[in-house]
């Protein structure tokens, strides 16, 4: 199945594009996602290990299954004042 990928403004600067499309097998969860992204850019690893998943607008677990069409963004929690 197909699922597009958007990378938050924290990770993408990590990523050839800020949106993509990923295929996935029919039964991938939000984790296959990063394990995907991981091995393939491996310069992504370190900032997926602190990503926030949202799938359509909510925030998930990484064990939420995926929807053939789905959005996962991934975002960085940001900090400061």
């Amino acid at each position: 199945m197909e699922v597009r990928i958007r990378l938050g403004s924290g990770i993408a600067r990590l990523a050839p594009a800020p949106v993509f499309a990923l295929e996935l097998p029919e039964d991938a969860t939000v984790q296959d996602v990063y394990d995907l992204l991981g091995a393939r850019n491996p310069d992504l690893a370190p900032a997926l290990r602190c990503a926030l998943p949202v799938v359509q607008g909510s925030h998930v677990e990484r064990e939420q299954a995926l929807m053939p069409g789905d959005e996962v963004a991934l975002l960085v929690p940001v900090s400061g004042g």
